[in-house]
């Protein structure tokens, strides 16, 4: 009788056990974040073999990824009131390092409280070491997030044609492009951008940039014409939420105002926040210049279109 009175006490204990692990699991899974590998299952898209490790450092006083070869999608699903609206996070850092943490974790955190499905996305660095095409792979793994973004929408309650982009700097010079080079796949287009101390204009220094960081060899002609950005612009380009500190002396402010001036040009809706000081790279911002009001205003317009 003893034994049996211990092998039933064992059982409820262990079903108890099983069960609270269950309940813990789900309700981690429902309020966090999934993590998605962007070619799971499938050949990666102009990848070569490769001794290069990722690791992380502190670059400018926040964390940064180096040497990213396997890029991901984190997904924080809407909490509280749902939008119905999503948007891909692309951090910046000059297509050398990724700005992960206050350019992509930090704002998905932010947008998820407000009811906004945001993913932020993990992208490889174009590094010669890598790929024998290393222009094409920020844009191929873009392109991928949204669409594995937009598989979700049923389950995570947003509609199809309101998934966007938000980009910084160099994540905002590919957010650009993925709105103006069409791609084949409408789920791999944006249906609206925010473009956060970006890159829109040619210039010379832009030029030396581009062939230095993402082509690693200098641009055809033709190469040279799609990345004029602003001559890409169309009644079709995607609705646009700008934002940009004047005394940005890496992405300089006209990046952003001649953007503007072509949406507007273009019968295309736009609205464009200018800080007075903020310099670059200052994510989400900093009370001390104002530049922390662009996210509440990028919810409010986001609600608004």
């Amino acid at each position: 009788m003893f034994f049996m009175l211990h092998m039933i006490t064992k059982s409820m204990k262990l079903k108890s056990t099983v069960l609270c692990a269950c309940i813990m699991w789900m309700g981690l899974h429902l309020q966090g974040q999934e993590e998605v590998e962007l070619w799971r299952g499938m050949k990666t898209p102009y990848l070569k073999d490769n001794n290069l490790k990722e690791y992380e450092e502190e670059i400018w006083g926040t964390r940064c990824l180096r040497n990213v070869t396997k890029p991901t999608l984190t997904i924080y699903p809407a909490k509280g009131a749902n939008s119905g609206k999503a948007v891909l996070i692309i951090p910046g850092g000059g297509y050398e390092i990724v700005a992960i943490h206050h350019e992509g974790y930090d704002l998905a955190e932010a947008l998820s409280a407000e009811g906004i499905t945001a993913a932020v996305l993990k992208y490889r660095i174009p590094n010669v070491e890598s790929s024998d095409s290393p222009h094409l792979v920020p844009l191929t793994d873009a392109r991928r997030a949204l669409s594995l973004l937009r598989d979700r929408g049923k389950t995570l309650g947003f509609r199809d044609d309101q998934v966007g982009v938000i980009g910084f700097s160099a994540g905002s010079h590919l957010s650009t492009v993925l709105g103006l080079w069409k791609s084949e796949h409408e789920n791999e287009i944006p249906n609206f951008s925010a473009l956060i101390y970006g890159v829109t204009d040619l210039s010379d220094q832009n030029l030396q940039w581009l062939e230095k960081s993402l082509y690693h060899r200098e641009m055809t002609e033709q190469e040279r014409k799609q990345n004029n950005l602003l001559d890409q612009v169309n009644e079709h380009t995607p609705p646009a939420f700008l934002v940009h500190a004047y005394d940005d002396d890496v992405c300089l402010v006209k990046e952003s105002t001649g953007y503007a001036q072509k949406l507007r040009e273009n019968k295309v809706i736009v609205e464009t926040h200018l800080f007075q000081s903020g310099g670059h790279g200052f994510g989400m911002g900093r009370k001390e210049d104002g530049t922390d009001q662009w996210v509440p205003l990028f919810v409010n317009w986001l609600k608004r279109l």
